[in-house]
């Protein structure tokens, strides 16, 4: 999935789901891109105006009102996309951070076509696809439904709706550590410009000529990424100060990678939780109170 190559010839997702997908998150004709943010937060419980949501150019704006009954879905499978990519990226230096109050949820980190870029789109893409797929099965929305020739031949007395709808959707983590893989596996690419009848066009070429060229299922990108160690508004780093690492790793939650040099400090935390439970006969159950220490390890 070229995710995020944006306005480039390279091959990219097609269809309807992609282009409703950036009603909410994309950029915008001003640069920055929309969101859920507490502006969106009704989103799915009450009606929604597309003239209300800010940022949409023409394009847009006529998606959302020619697919307004599906769009509470269409946010819905944002939000899920979004909530996947901060489980998949929980232990890296940009673990998909948002930001609230902000038409740009995740800040400038989408502005580049790097291969998180690539990912967040991708993720809230297949998130979207995902919501729609579950509100047509479910008979949700009037505007879809299953695809007649699914249905069985005359006389064996069951439907589409009864039998076949319930059948395709993998749970949503597979999908989530699939894309993850292809963000792992993402191909570099170079921008070349070059003249045609209707003047000077940019394509994409694959960077390095040994590597496998990607497909329509991979993730590319053209421009690299922050290292995410200090905060930088620019890029819309956060930096790792304050996270939690994991000292016995030495994978991407690791302290080495996530203190990028800077060292850890131990916190105690001490917590009261219930222990020593016995059951009763009959019928309750009786427990002690207990104080248990936890150490976490802090980025300094």
């Amino acid at each position: 999935m070229a995710a995020g190559i944006s306005g480039r010839s390279w091959p990219s997702p097609r269809g309807d789901y992609r282009l409703l997908t950036t009603l909410l998150l994309s950029r915008s004709v001003r640069g920055r891109s929309l969101a859920l943010g507490q502006q969106y937060s009704s989103l799915g419980s009450q009606p929604l105006l597309c003239g209300s949501i800010p940022g949409l150019v023409p394009k847009q704006l006529r998606f959302c009102r020619n697919y307004i009954e599906i769009m509470p879905s269409v946010a819905e499978g944002v939000k899920l996309g979004i909530q996947e990519c901060q489980h998949q990226f929980r232990g890296r230096r940009w673990n998909c951070t948002t930001i609230k109050d902000n038409l740009a949820i995740f800040g400038p980190v989408l502005d580049k076509a790097t291969r998180e870029s690539a990912f967040v789109h991708a993720i809230a893409s297949a998130g979207v696809a995902f919501a729609v797929t579950r509100s047509c099965a479910e008979g949700t929305s009037t505007m879809c439904g299953c695809d007649s020739h699914h249905k069985g031949p005359p006389g064996e007395g069951w439907n589409c709706e009864v039998k076949t709808c319930w059948w395709a959707q993998p749970d949503f983590r597979m999908l989530g550590d699939y894309l993850k893989d292809k963000y792992d596996s993402a191909s570099e690419m170079v921008v070349e410009k070059h003249r045609e009848s209707r003047g000077w066009v940019e394509t994409l070429r694959v960077k390095y000529a040994f590597f496998k060229h990607p497909t329509e299922r991979d993730l590319v990108y053209y421009e690299g990424s922050p290292n995410f160690c200090e905060p930088n508004p620019e890029t819309g780093s956060f930096g790792t100060r304050d996270r939690v690492c994991n000292v016995s790793s030495h994978g991407i939650e690791g302290c080495d990678l996530l203190c990028c040099g800077r060292g850890h400090n131990t916190r105690t935390e001490k917590r009261k939780e219930k222990c020593h439970c016995i059951f009763h006969w009959c019928c309750y159950v009786s427990c002690q109170e207990c104080v248990r220490v936890y150490k976490q390890l802090q980025v300094n």
